[in-house]
């Protein structure tokens, strides 16, 4: 019996295993880097042992120091989590090499499947050779790893080396794996994958299918469980294939075999072999605690000969600090609070006070909500991200209420190419005119107690906030009877609550400020300052850094004086394990440049200055 258990991940992930553990009573040990010295998996596990450094290839991706790690704090078993090295053969042989207990299948599985090459031919698929124009277009793809990185789409002939370049580079940094191919691109495809779960006494189980669709750079957003509107002869067969490719390898442990399906016709992708992000949707729907499950067959339990049956139905979103509207920019900062309403499940490696860093994954949290039917779950779901509390920098829980609230995501009719066709849409700005408003009034009394008034009537009282990129001001008066706007009658108003009447209509608002960052129910402000500071203004064709990160690259022979192209690539980030590009807004000169490699970056740093020809 495993008695204390050492979780080689971080963070939400971490989190989620720790809490199975303490229903199972096992003892847990975190692992973690100095960015993580203060974090939340770190603060909940009994035992903490520290890997110095901060970037994962010093830290989370050193499988040696996670071995040293688990015998100094008296561990006997390993769980890898999902990502870093959890689909590693060599960490996989190191834990076993130890005599501590392995949570997984076999290095040799592990080696069979993990890289997405040997799995293809596993399956008798090759990936392409030489590319032509008319394989176009084709996916890059690292053959380690998974969500998203390394991935990129090719259109055109002369863009294939520099997407087999950037992906070798995002690859390598996430996964300590620089291996890519190349495969057909099918485009308009739905991501729909099987849950597996194998003991060492030749069961397995398919736990359903899972609908992965809604993903921004190939990274999933937006999953559910069962896959909606498959037809039942489809479903079968993925299941089958499923099981085929476990009983190829002779699997133990949780696993996934992922799908495209386009036509009719499934395409197999690949198998990741362990825990995927999503797995909460099928433990939702067929009653069952995964991470307990791959526990007990890493224990040598057996598996009853059928799975328990399904019911119901579970969606999960993913919230991410991110900016959607600024091609997926990640957010750093403080994430003051974070609360969702009762009714749904949680999973997070953040509380309330935390720090959201640039060196990992900007998900913040897991939203998950099971119900009875589809449509009952998306209603849930949606009403609790759009009643959670996410106090902090921007992120993507506007566009997730909207994508689920979408005519086409709602009919089940959505594929990977549903951001490409709707994100525009999905992230025009609709602020709530009266959150200015809210905010200023709430400001006011948190200021004020109304004294000294006077006879004549006072002017108006003025705040300007920023809301989605635009500038608002808000107008108000204080006068005898306290505070009053134009056309809106102030019915409460005081440091965190404000009731507004419009047309015999009262709306109430819960304000929170930090700072010069408020928010209003659902919406996020930024209070200006009266006066704008003119040394903050920008010279045109300034390129700031859109977010933090490390510059990881300068275009080749780039050097102040050269002419550049419009669009032309000039400086790369990277920042929470994805590169980030950054080109020229116009054709012209490249006056100056402050942008080195290696150099870490703030957001609105200046980077250099393209002067227009």
């Amino acid at each position: 019996m495993i008695q204390t258990l050492l979780v080689a991940n971080r963070g939400e992930i971490a989190c989620r295993i720790f809490r199975t553990c303490a229903d199972l009573g096992i003892r847990t040990v975190a692992v973690h880097s100095d960015a993580d010295g203060d974090a939340l998996h770190t603060r909940l596990a009994d035992t903490a042992v520290r890997l110095p450094g901060a970037a994962p290839a010093d830290t989370y991706l050193r499988g040696d120091l996670i071995v040293k790690a688990a015998l100094a704090a008296g561990a006997d078993a390993v769980h890898p989590g999902y990502g870093f090295l959890s689909e590693n053969a060599d960490f996989a042989r190191e834990v076993l090499d130890a005599g501590l207990t392995w949570i997984g299948p076999s290095p040799e599985a592990i080696e069979a499947m993990a890289s997405k090459t040997r799995a293809k031919r596993l399956m008798g698929l090759e990936p392409l050779g030489e590319v032509t124009q008319g394989d176009l277009p084709v996916l890059v793809k690292a053959a380690a790893g998974g969500g998203g990185r390394g991935m990129r789409v090719v259109r055109r002939l002369d863009e294939l080396q520099a997407a087999l370049e950037g992906a070798r580079a995002e690859a390598a940094s996430a996964f300590g794996d620089g291996e890519v191919f190349v495969e057909p691109y099918i485009e308009h495809g739905r991501h729909i994958e099987v849950q597996i779960l194998a003991d060492t006494h030749g069961t397995v189980w398919p736990l359903g299918t899972r609908d992965c669709s809604l993903q921004r750079r190939h990274q999933k957003v937006v999953e559910e469980a069962p896959a909606p509107g498959l037809p039942e002869r489809l479903a079968r067969e993925l299941r089958a294939l499923a099981v085929r490719a476990a009983r190829a390898v002779s699997y133990v442990g949780a696993g996934t075999v992922e799908f495209l399906v386009a036509e009719g016709r499934a395409h197999f992708l690949e198998m990741n072999t362990r825990l995927q992000v999503e797995h909460p949707v099928t433990e939702a729907v067929f009653g069952l605690d995964l991470v307990a499950e791959q526990i007990r067959v890493a224990e040598g339990h057996a598996l009853e000969k059928e799975p328990p049956a399904p019911r119901g139905h579970a969606i999960e979103a993913r919230l991410y600090a991110e900016d959607p509207a600024r091609d997926w920019a990640p957010q750093t900062g403080t994430l003051h609070r974070l609360a969702v309403p009762s009714g749904v499940r949680l999973d997070t490696g953040y509380t309330d006070g935390d720090t959201i860093g640039v060196h990992y994954d900007p998900m913040l949290a897991k939203l998950v909500a099971h119900a009875p039917t589809r449509a009952e779950a998306i209603r849930r779901l949606a009403g609790a991200l759009e009643a959670a509390a996410v106090h902090g920098p921007v992120t993507n829980r506007d566009l997730l209420v909207r994508s689920l609230r979408h005519e086409e995501f709602g009919a089940g009719r959505m594929d990977t190419g549903f951001y490409d066709r709707h994100l525009a849409a999905l992230t025009t700005p609709a602020p709530d005119p009266l959150a200015p408003l809210a905010a200023a009034l709430a400001d006011a009394h948190g200021r004020s107690r109304f004294g000294g008034w006077r006879n004549v009537p006072s002017q108006p009282q003025t705040k300007r906030y920023r809301v989605a990129g635009e500038e608002i001001e808000a107008r108000y008066r204080q006068t005898r009877r306290g505070l009053d706007a134009d056309g809106v009658r102030v019915v409460h108003a005081d440091a965190r609550t404000v009731v507004l009447e419009v047309d015999g209509v009262r709306r109430r608002f819960q304000v929170a400020r930090y700072g010069d960052e408020v928010h209003v129910n659902a919406e996020r402000l930024i209070a200006l300052p009266r006066f704008p500071d003119p040394a903050a203004q920008l010279a045109p064709g300034s390129l700031v850094a859109p977010m933090p990160g490390t510059v990881v690259r300068v275009a080749e022979g780039l050097a102040e004086g050269a002419a550049v192209t419009a669009g032309q690539p000039l400086i790369w980030l990277e920042a929470m394990k994805m590169q980030h590009q950054i080109s020229a807004p116009t054709a012209g000169t490249l006056v100056s440049l402050h942008a080195e490699p290696g150099q870490q970056v703030e957001p609105g740093l200046l980077l250099a200055v393209v002067r227009p020809t």
